[in-house]
C-alpha cells in the first residue's frame, strides 16, 4: 500500500511509470469523477502517457507520483465533462426548438419514466453528479466541493452522463 510520497524510479526506460497502486488510484480518480468504465483504460493510458512525455521532455519527476497522476486523472476528467456539457448545451438548444405534439400528462409521464429508466442505468458516480447538478440545482464547484473532488472530475462525470442519459432517450425515441 502506497503511504506518504508515492515516489517511482524514473529512471526505468521500459518500466510501466505507474504501479499497481497509483494505477488503481487513477482509476479511481477517473471513475469517480464520471469517466464511463468502457474509457478507464484510455484514461489510464493518457496519465500514462504524460508521465512519460514529462520525462521524454526532460522536466524534473513528479516529488509525489501518486498524487501528480490523480491531478492528471482528475484533469481528464474535467475534459470529459467539457465535451459532455458543449453536447449538453447543444442538446438544450435543439431541445428548445422542438415543438410538443401533445401538451398532455401522457408525454410528461413516458419522459419521466425514461428518464428514471436511464439514470438507473448510470454508474453510481455519474448518477451522483447528474442528480445534485440538475435535480438538486448545485453549481460544479459546489458539487465538488461536498464531494471532496476536483470539478473537473464532476465535469467530466457530468459529460459522461448527460451523454449516456442522451443516447438512452434517443434509442427509446423518448426525445
Amino acid at each position: 500500500m502506497l503511504r506518504g510520497k508515492g515516489r517511482r524510479a524514473q529512471g526505468e526506460p521500459h518500466g510501466d511509470p505507474l504501479d499497481a497502486d497509483q494505477e488503481r488510484r487513477v482509476r479511481a480518480v477517473l471513475a469517480l469523477g464520471g469517466v464511463p468504465q468502457a474509457d478507464l483504460p484510455d484514461g489510464v493510458q493518457q496519465v500514462r502517457l504524460r508521465l512519460l512525455e514529462r520525462a521524454a521532455s526532460g522536466q524534473e519527476a513528479p516529488r509525489d507520483v501518486s498524487a501528480w497522476a490523480a491531478v492528471v486523472a482528475s484533469h481528464l476528467a474535467m475534459d470529459w465533462h467539457r465535451a459532455k456539457r458543449r453536447q449538453e448545451r447543444l442538446g438544450e438548444r435543439l431541445a428548445a426548438l422542438r415543438v410538443p405534439d401533445h401538451a398532455d400528462g401522457e408525454d410528461s409521464s413516458l419522459l419521466s419514466f425514461a428518464v428514471a429508466r436511464g439514470l438507473d442505468e448510470l454508474p453510481d458516480a455519474q448518477r451522483q453528479v447528474l442528480v445534485l447538478r440538475f435535480y438538486a440545482d448545485l453549481p460544479v464547484r459546489g458539487i465538488a466541493e461536498e464531494l471532496g473532488i476536483p470539478e473537473g472530475t464532476v465535469k467530466s462525470r457530468l459529460h459522461t452522463a448527460v451523454r449516456a442519459l442522451r443516447t438512452r432517450l434517443h434509442e427509446d425515441e423518448v426525445v
